[in-house]
């Protein structure tokens, strides 16, 4: 028998919250990317969807102040794209309430099945991925660190960096974490996170949930 495929590639933008009860419907699976600003998250969304113009890649504070979510190409399923942090022109009132928009999402959202968490892998581990780190361990919500901007580095070192990170990270979340590299530009990592993101929407579908290899 077949497994179910999610496609990615017909992913649609279906509306964006600037407070949680503008969420839509709390029903069937989403997974969320959350990352620093300037990260790469945007670029990592767009190239798993194969739509350069789906996220907003823009340095500017704009879309990306709400939390967005995406449609696939079945209704129940959907990715999210949480607000990016470390603008350093953003009043420290608007910071506040992002955090406490992103917290309130990431308590009370009973769909969320997965939390990828993009960070540049020349500087991983930053305050608030640290932050996400330590939510998804207390919450045991399943977490896939995506190391982009890998074209910077050369293999051997991207590699290192991968490791590095789950051996420091491991020992406190256990089968929670995963990790891989990955570019937008030159597309690496795209299969091995479209397999993460299957395991967990298709969860409920699914007879059997392989991991995703690390990239």
């Amino acid at each position: 028998m077949t497994k179910p495929r999610i496609h990615y590639n017909a992913a649609h933008y279906l509306v964006s919250a600037n407070k949680f009860n503008q969420c839509p419907e709390d029903m069937g699976a989403e997974v969320a990317f959350a990352g620093r600003s300037n990260a790469g998250k945007s670029s990592a969304i767009n190239a798993l969807t194969n739509n350069s113009k789906l996220a907003r890649t823009s340095k500017t504070p704009g879309r990306t102040q709400m939390i967005n979510f995406f449609e696939l190409n079945q209704p129940e399923h959907k990715l999210v794209d949480l607000p990016g942090y470390g603008y350093a022109k953003v009043p420290v009132a608007m910071k506040v309430h992002w955090q406490q928009h992103l917290d309130e999402y990431l308590q009370k959202r009973q769909c969320l099945k997965g939390v990828v968490l993009v960070m540049d892998i020349r500087h991983p581990m930053k305050e608030f991925d640290q932050m996400m780190v330590q939510w998804c361990k207390e919450s045991e919500m399943p977490l896939h660190i995506l190391l982009t901007k890998a074209d910077k580095l050369s293999k051997g070192p991207a590699q290192s960096t991968v490791l590095q990170l789950l051996k420091q990270l491991k020992p406190e979340l256990g089968e929670l974490i995963s990790a891989q590299i990955f570019s937008a530009l030159k597309k690496t990592g795209v299969d091995p996170l479209k397999q993460r993101l299957d395991s967990w929407l298709l969860s409920d579908a699914a007879t059997t949930s392989d991991d995703a290899p690390v990239a």
